[in-house]
């Protein structure tokens, strides 16, 4: 018994294991669109998913764009050198933290979101960026202005060996 209690002590306090409420503070180097890194820790935002760095998509005049290049220049641009404050929710597959990361009192994921630089992620929100995806879609900003896969779909794609630009299911 004092063996598996042991255990379960080293387990719980394993990096893997990382409470929900901990909180990450600092300024921070964009990834991507939807990926941070302060002070070495690489933070992904909760509940919304950006373009693939190599994604590219449609604008309104039917032009190609690298809209994932976009979305992460878009960010770095929108959090500058300010400090940011990350409220870690979880750790993904990767070992990264999922975290909601605020500047300036901003939620960066509705802020992208509300942009059309990434989409509410309802697998894992819940629809917490629901309200703030429809009215990018509803002004035609961003992504909503053109033609795109949805990430996840790309991403699938591409595992797939297949073209992410010709899955019209999942294509907008």
């Amino acid at each position: 018994m004092k063996t598996a209690f042991v255990l379960l002590l080293l387990l719980a306090s394993s990096p893997q294991m990382a409470t929900a409420q901990e909180t990450i503070a600092g300024q921070a180097s964009v990834i991507d669109g939807d990926t941070l890194e302060i002070r070495g820790t690489r933070i992904r935002l909760f509940g919304v998913d950006a373009p693939e760095s190599d994604q590219t998509c449609r604008d309104d005049d039917g032009k190609l764009y690298r809209c994932g290049q976009k979305a992460a220049l878009a960010l770095s641009d929108f959090i500058s050198s300010r400090t940011l404050s990350c409220m870690q929710r979880d750790t993904d597959r990767y070992g990264r933290s999922v975290a909601t990361c605020t500047v300036a009192g901003d939620d960066i994921a509705a802020w992208l979101v509300r942009g059309g630089l990434a989409l509410d992620y309802p697998q894992y929100s819940k629809g917490k960026y629901a309200v703030a995806q429809k009215e990018a879609e509803r002004t035609g900003d961003g992504m909503w202005g053109g033609q795109w896969v949805v990430p996840w779909a790309y991403r699938a794609c591409k595992r797939a060996g297949g073209r992410p630009d010709r899955c019209s299911e999942s294509a907008r």
